[in-house]
């Protein structure tokens, strides 16, 4: 049996075992997928033990930077991202990292819910690896600007340097900002702690603004919350993020693209249960 696992620590919270199993039973695919406690301290070695017969992992935190120091070869967009959450064993027996992140991202507002981000000014707020992850596929999809908030501008400013051959992408502070832009992503981990960016309510244009958080949780999230009060348009979590972040992996690892839209329900109906 063809065997792929994801790698993390914390990992028993992970859906991705369920995930790619209903996607294995939907595309007809045989193979095994677990979740795998990684030691902070030596990711390498238990990576490596297991791609001794594995064929490819998926890699949560806190192990993407290293899973990209690991890999033989690296994606064009793992390259730009600084980080990897898909490993694949190739023929000759390397690690090739790629990072699917932010196809799953664009996917996710594109295809599932049909926001164009075309000519549309986009704020993305952090300046984390979440973000990096994402900008290479978002800038893309050609965009009219696309700006980096963060609390720490140094940082926002870091990545606008990296990425600025690729669009029109810009760093600011959070106060800076308060004209309405049609996009808001919120990629910061305020959501965990229960708070929200100190951002101000004018960047959403009631009945406009689309509102996008990439954590998610079994209630709408402080962020999500905020933009529903506001008036978004649209109020998106990220679990539609994390099902075509691991459809991209599967098609990856397997050739195969599997529909997402039944996984999706199913993780909409566990969460709901509890």
């Amino acid at each position: 049996m063809d065997r792929y696992v994801v790698f993390g620590n914390p990992i028993g919270h992970s859906k991705s075992p369920l995930i790619h199993r209903l996607f294995a039973e939907q595309t007809g695919q045989q193979l095994e997928y677990s979740a795998l406690l990684a030691p902070l301290d030596d990711f390498t070695a238990c990576a490596r033990t297991f791609f001794q017969e594995g064929l490819g992992a998926n890699v949560t935190v806190p192990f993407k930077e290293e899973a990209y120091r690991l890999a033989s070869s690296l994606t064009a967009r793992a390259q730009r991202a600084g980080a990897v959450n898909t490993l694949s064993k190739l023929v000759d027996g390397s690690l090739q990292g790629d990072n699917t992140d932010g196809a799953g991202l664009v996917r996710d507002l594109v295809v599932n819910a049909g926001v164009s981000l075309a000519g549309k000014r986009i704020l993305l707020l952090g300046a984390g690896g979440a973000v990096r992850g994402v900008l290479e596929p978002m800038l893309a999809e050609k965009p009219a600007s696309l700006v980096i908030a963060n609390r720490t501008v140094e940082k926002a400013e870091l990545l606008a340097e990296l990425f600025d051959d690729l669009g029109p992408v810009s760093a600011s502070g959070f106060s800076w900002l308060a004209e309405p832009v049609d996009l808001i992503i919120n990629a910061t981990s305020a959501s965990l702690a229960g708070d929200l960016p100190p951002i101000a309510a004018s960047l959403i244009e009631p009945g406009h603004t689309v509102c996008y958080d990439m954590m998610y949780g079994k209630e709408p999230t402080p962020f999500c919350k905020w933009a529903t009060e506001h008036g978004a348009k649209l109020v998106l979590d990220g679990l539609g993020m994390l099902a075509e972040q691991a459809a991209e992996a599967f098609f990856v690892w397997r050739g195969v693209r599997p529909d997402t839209a039944p996984v999706l329900a199913e993780l909409r109906r566990q969460l709901a249960a509890g």
